[in-house]
């Protein structure tokens, strides 16, 4: 069975357009340079040195902004390497969060290994397991914008896997100075 892949950078440029006061949270490497290639924002917390800490991440901010909507933009790898905070997240249920994992079946960011998903695991199956009140794949674009309307309603615990090709893109980095980024979310945020 072939499966159908998007284009990455398409899917987040899709899933953050007229985003308003999103917040969004992006796990290591590859989700990080295309939601900054998407276009930089104050409300964009960019993880750097954190593999496996993005869902952790935006469930915090979730929890501690509810009139928000949060959104992790992740990968299967780093997710997987996170699978026991969607355990903690499905718990708490926070109904202004949405976790999308960008799924291509590797770890780009050590080499281009087969990750378990690309063995295989299924993370939307998962996160339905875990009591999740949405959780889809996604593999076509029309159900990119679904997600989107999704992520801006402010009523469920969302979970989608978005299936993405392979494709090498161009790096767009933001700062790397986790304090500014820290201290420029705090203050978009009021705090």
């Amino acid at each position: 069975m072939t499966k159908i892949a998007l284009n990455r950078r398409t899917v987040v440029v899709e899933l953050l357009k007229n985003r308003g006061d999103l917040i969004v949270c992006t796990g290591l490497g590859s989700p990080t340079y295309d939601v900054m290639a998407a276009g930089d924002h104050d409300r964009n917390y960019y993880l750097w040195a954190a593999m496996g800490s993005a869902a952790t991440v935006g469930l915090g901010l979730a929890m501690s902004r509810p009139q928000d909507s949060v959104l992790v933009v992740t990968g299967d790898g780093e997710m997987l390497m996170g699978l026991g905070a969607l355990a903690t997240i499905a718990v708490q249920a926070p109904k202004n969060l949405t976790i999308a994992v960008l799924d291509n079946g590797h770890y780009g960011e050590t080499g281009m290994q087969v990750s378990h998903a690309g063995s295989g695991v299924e993370l939307d199956q998962v996160a339905r397991s875990l009591k999740f009140d949405w959780s889809v794949r996604i593999t076509e674009m029309d159900q990119v914008g679904d997600l989107r309307d999704r992520i801006h309603a402010n009523n469920a615990l969302n979970f989608a896997t978005i299936q993405i090709d392979t494709a090498e893109e161009p790096r767009v980095m933001p700062s790397r100075d986790g304090v500014y980024i820290k201290n420029r979310v705090r203050a978009a945020l009021g705090n």
